[in-house]
């Protein structure tokens, strides 16, 4: 199976390491044996931190256009609504499954977006779009994915302002210089292959000193430290 997820992730961090801007967005296509993106689309978005749930409507927009390119069977998107196709998604729907209330207002709020984009990727390519979120391993690589590309848009940052960023890494995850570029690999339990990756075509990581650490505020999560070479 030929799996397109999307992500968006990794948080400018301010002095009191809470979350201010989200970095980066990225569709990844994801195939047997699953454990990275055979394809993928990054972009820098710089995003209020507070606009979570509205990320979600570009990010299926996002696989709609990824779409254009590459050949999938499914697309799985970063909702945990137990695998629910968002064609059968409805308000009524929604009230019977056990989400929060808060999560339940946010997703009410952009669900016509959501539905309209599902059946157009329907229409269009023949494949559902399914509310599977933390469950599917394609959003996990396309979550690490996009840390990877984050820190290259946040060295970019760096580089152009001269100035340090503290970057927020997705759940459970560490960064690793290797050579061209930068992995993004999984603490989580049974997710020791898991990895994202961003090659560095630009040779800007051996500009700038990077420090990893535990985010003190936020147990689970670690962040960079990202300074220029002086």
């Amino acid at each position: 199976m030929k799996i397109v997820a999307a992500d968006s992730g990794a948080a400018i961090l301010d002095e009191y390491f809470e979350p201010t801007q989200v970095v980066a967005s990225c569709t990844v296509l994801v195939e047997q044996p699953y454990t990275k993106a055979t394809s993928c689309v990054a972009r820098p978005i710089f995003l209020k931190a507070e606009n979570g749930y509205e990320l979600v409507v570009h990010e299926l927009e996002f696989c709609m256009n990824f779409l254009k390119t590459v050949e999938a069977d499914i697309v799985h998107l970063d909702i945990s609504l137990g695998s629910l196709s968002l064609e059968e998604l409805s308000p009524v729907s929604l009230s019977q499954l056990h989400v929060s209330g808060k999560a339940r207002e946010n997703i009410l709020k952009i669900l016509p977006r959501l539905r309209k984009t599902a059946v157009d990727i329907k229409r269009v390519y023949n494949i559902d779009v399914v509310a599977i979120g933390k469950e599917s391993i394609p959003v996990r690589v396309a979550e690490l994915t996009v840390g990877a590309y984050a820190v290259l848009y946040s060295v970019e940052e760096v580089l152009k302002e001269a100035k340090t960023i503290r970057l927020g890494l997705p759940t459970k995850c560490t960064a690793k210089i290797c050579g061209d570029g930068i992995t993004m690999e999984s603490f989580m339990c049974a997710e020791h292959d898991l990895m994202g990756y961003a090659k560095d075509e630009n040779n800007i990581l051996e500009k700038v000193r990077i420090i990893e650490m535990p985010n003190p505020c936020a147990r689970g999560f670690r962040l960079l430290e990202i300074m220029p070479k002086t």
